[in-house]
């Protein structure tokens, strides 16, 4: 209604979920604010807050106050602040976030105790929420440890499923809005999703000044103080990466090695959306024994048709056991096709599992946009 229809898929989910809630009658508009991230890269994302200043004016909520979110200077506004304080808390937020959903999404599948697992979620959700509104590093270890600890413990079947890595645009990835909840269907095809952190695209966006420096010879301090923001946030960042070290939750991979996974695929010089980040979280999951991974895009994100799609056929080439497909999501994209193509990767992952007697492998059924219609079905 207030995006025109050729704007990146993002742009029209983001400003429509801000105009949504607006329309929802479930906010007092005169204490109400929007509040949106810029990165401030090169992606259609940096020039959201226009789109969003647009359609307030034209739905009638002009005088909704708009905040951005960012670190470089941009739309600056009166009584809104960063400060030390909330930034600290912001980036637990985060790591609080990657810690709870990787944990949880690498047990729910396995749980004997329907249920259990997005129990145990709930009760750590609420405890990370108030235990935010302050800062201490103390409580925020001990949580981080018990969490996964505990979610470790939780009983579950000694069974083996397709483990299928979800990678993508950053809105995409994440947002079940977006992704027509790819992570709840892939477990209701007897899968496990596996998705890289939020964390992960922290370090990326820091590590743009190492690229500026290896391709433009561009230093100075924000080559300085983009490194040492890398350092911070993994130390930040250690009572998770200690946590699940050793564990079935995985491990970490510091952002200069990841560069160092796609040297003679991608170059380090595509920095424009998630650019050669995207590859190089392709090569993580491979490395670590995730074959089985769905690449989604916006069909009009172009860098990501680049280092995403693009690169698949090399990954490929150098992984021949690789079952890499691409998706592109779109408001005039066909969530039937989606779905196919989905399960098709998954007929073919569940082909890979020699021992029939620890899973059953279900039988997928395929179908077309007009089987109604011709009366069939292909399975």
């Amino acid at each position: 209604k207030y995006v025109n229809n050729d704007a990146c898929y993002p742009s029209i989910l983001t400003v429509g979920q801000l105009m949504n809630a607006l329309e929802s009658g479930k906010y007092d508009l005169d204490r109400t604010a929007l509040l949106i991230t810029q990165t401030g890269g090169a992606c259609r994302a940096t020039n959201y807050i226009s789109m969003i200043k647009k359609a307030l004016a034209d739905g009638g909520y002009g005088d909704t106050p708009l905040l951005s979110l960012n670190f470089n200077g941009f739309e600056k506004q009166p009584g809104f602040k960063i400060t030390p304080g909330l930034a600290i808390r912001a980036f637990m937020g985060v790591i609080y976030g990657d810690a709870i959903c990787r944990c949880l999404y690498r047990v729910r599948p396995y749980e004997i105790e329907k249920g259990s697992a997005n129990k145990l979620y709930e009760k750590w959700n609420e405890k990370i929420k108030a235990d935010l509104k302050h800062i201490s590093f103390r409580r925020f270890r001990e949580n981080i440890t018990n969490m996964v600890r505990e979610f470790g413990d939780l009983p579950v079947y000694d069974i083996e499923k397709p483990r299928v890595g979800v990678v993508g645009e950053i809105l995409v990835k994440y947002s079940p809005a977006a992704n027509n909840d790819v992570v709840g269907f892939l477990e209701s095809e007897g899968a496990e999703a596996v998705v890289p952190d939020l964390m992960g695209f922290i370090y990326f966006f820091c590590d743009h000044a190492n690229s500026r420096k290896e391709f433009l010879t561009v230093g100075g301090a924000r080559y300085f103080f983009s490194n040492e923001a890398i350092k911070l946030f993994e130390r930040l960042e250690k009572p998770f990466i200690d946590a699940i070290k050793g564990t079935k939750f995985g491990g970490f991979t510091p952002i200069s090695e990841m560069r160092k996974l796609v040297d003679g695929i991608v170059s380090t010089c595509n920095i424009a959306g998630e650019g050669w980040f995207l590859s190089a979280e392709m090569l993580e999951l491979l490395e670590s024994g995730v074959t089985n991974i769905i690449c989604m895009q916006p069909f009009a994100c172009l860098p990501n048709h680049v280092t995403g799609k693009g690169v698949i056929g090399e990954l490929r080439r150098r992984n021949p056991e690789s079952n890499i497909i691409a998706v592109d999501y779109d408001p005039g994209a066909s969530e039937v096709n989606q779905i196919n193509r989905i399960k098709l990767m998954l007929t073919a992952a569940l082909k890979k599992i020699k021992n029939k007697d620890r899973i059953a492998v279900p039988e997928v059924e395929i179908r077309d946009e007009y089987s109604d219609l011709i009366g069939s079905k292909a399975v």
